[in-house]
């Protein structure tokens, strides 16, 4: 189950990133991150880019609303929103759902 921390302007979850891949897409949850696949390469932040424009697209908010807040040169990244809270756990779990339903 995906781990969704909330703060004062947002929440914070966790996201692995599987870069080189075939197409780009969620693919569910893995332990505690919502798993993310990407066809851009880990170089120049070319995948953190893809990350953010896939969340922003699924999740239905602005890029704005969006950032890595950790784990930058990682596989597994601390993604935070901002918004209101209660929409955007119920996005983001809404999310973790339906990917893992496919």
């Amino acid at each position: 189950m995906i781990k969704i921390d909330k703060n004062s302007d947002g929440v914070v979850f966790k996201i692995k990133v599987q870069p080189r891949s075939s197409k780009d897409e969620i693919v569910g949850v893995q332990d505690d991150a919502l798993k993310i696949k990407v066809t851009a390469p880990p170089i120049k932040g070319a995948a953190n880019k893809s990350c953010l424009k896939i969340l922003a697209k699924e999740l239905k908010v602005s890029k704005s609303q969006i950032k890595i807040i950790g784990g930058e040169f990682s596989k597994v990244k601390m993604i935070k929103l901002t918004g209101k809270i209660q929409d955007l756990i119920q996005k983001v779990k809404s999310l973790a759902q339906i990917s893992t339903d496919k």
